[in-house]
């Protein structure tokens, strides 16, 4: 079988996307009052307009207390005209649009919510020095139901796909780590009952929508900590995924934006920048012991395509490859290795236009070092990307 071009139209469920290249998900920060704004649009018109066959939307909350921060968007019926507002920009350039629906769970700032953070057990969050409550069976239920019903908005809104968010230690993925989830019960102990969150999210979201609107699962690989989340675990999830036929695709992460942000991001880690984001005394507290919590690991192209590959090897499902990836010849070689699409973060951030050149010149390089100090401006109002 011939390799696909990355630049052909693919189906992804039953949706076409004109080429095989995803803008994931990167926390924007442009959602005050938890809604869209014009720039917001811009943000994601922007890259539509630069190539990408089809942009995501990060990060669309189905439940008040799942935001990461307040003024992140709530997938409620007062959303619904800035996000058709969005799809529209975003269908006018030739893309699709995808909204990432999920849960932050103990990774939210229940201080910024006004509404306690939860988690699989009771804990301490440095984030808002608030405890974190532990998710109740009533609480699991209505946050199930929550994906489902985001999934309908997203519909509603115009979306062709949604992303459900399995991975980072946010909620479902927290009920994943025995590192975090030390429950007793139906939800704790053996991984089949750590599965539950996240495999019933999923089919809550099939059952809802049907194939009216791709579905992806975004799940991690590993957690990047000892006695966390792991391979063999994700994997065997990933397999009850497509067991359940409720994915159309998964792109595969990994890192925990609790435990240890930076396994997913290698590069440089900007703790003075991180630092001067925050107001004191956790700015001093950043400047301390950052360190041992936003640890640097190395930069190298398609860092998690070793991982992945265990992935490809066992599961018919499609799937993303996501991690450094900023070359042409890094998708043509995804595509060689049978994965159906690649997914693009920071080297969009630097040049929206990029895909757009890349295709005219394939040896076009991209600008970005991966020094990633893009990553702290989510916190300010200015929303920039240093090279």
């Amino acid at each position: 079988m011939p390799t696909p071009d990355v630049f052909a139209p693919a189906q992804l469920g039953p949706v076409t996307l004109r080429n095989r290249v995803i803008k994931a998900a990167t926390f924007e920060h442009m959602a005050p009052g938890a809604l869209v704004s014009d720039d917001l649009i811009e943000f994601h018109r922007a890259h539509a307009a630069g190539g990408v066959g089809m942009t995501t939307v990060a990060y669309c909350a189905v439940a008040p207390e799942g935001r990461t921060e307040y003024d992140q968007i709530l997938m409620r019926p007062e959303a619904l005209p800035g996000l058709r507002r969005l799809t529209e920009a975003v269908h006018a350039e030739g893309a699709a649009v995808s909204a990432q629906i999920g849960h932050a769970g103990p990774v939210a700032n229940g201080k910024s919510n006004r509404v306690p953070a939860l988690a699989p057990t009771a804990t301490f969050s440095p984030l808002s020095m608030q405890k974190i409550h532990r998710a109740t069976a009533a609480d699991i239920e209505r946050i199930t139901k929550a994906h489902a019903d985001a999934a309908l908005l997203a519909i509603e809104a115009g979306f062709d796909a949604v992303e459900i968010h399995l991975g980072h230690n946010y909620f479902a993925s927290s009920f994943l780590s025995p590192k975090v989830n030390k429950r007793k019960d139906e939800y704790g102990g053996s991984l089949a009952n750590r599965a539950k969150v996240a495999l019933g999210a999923a089919r809550a979201v099939r059952e809802a929508v049907g194939d009216r609107i791709a579905i992806l699962a975004k799940l991690g690989m590993d957690d990047g900590v000892p006695g966390g989340f792991w391979l063999d675990e994700s994997l065997q999830v990933a397999q009850w995924l497509e067991r359940d036929g409720s994915v159309d695709a998964l792109e595969l992460t990994a890192g925990s934006s609790l435990l240890n942000p930076m396994y997913l991001f290698r590069g440089e880690a900007p703790i003075r920048e991180f630092a001067e984001t925050f107001p004191q005394p956790m700015k001093l507290g950043v400047q301390l012991v950052g360190k041992k919590f936003i640890r640097e690991y190395p930069y190298q192209e398609a860092f998690l395509l070793e991982s992945a590959r265990q992935f490809r090897a066992a599961l018919k499902l499609p799937l993303v490859l996501l991690g450094g990836i900023s070359q042409r010849a890094t998708m043509d070689k995804a595509m060689a290795e049978g994965f159906e699409f690649v997914a693009m973060a920071r080297a969009l951030l630097r040049e929206p236009d990029l895909l757009n050149r890349m295709q005219k010149e394939p040896a076009t390089p991209s600008l970005c070092i991966h020094c990633n100090k893009c990553m702290p401006t989510i916190f300010t109002k200015t929303h920039c990307v240093l090279a």
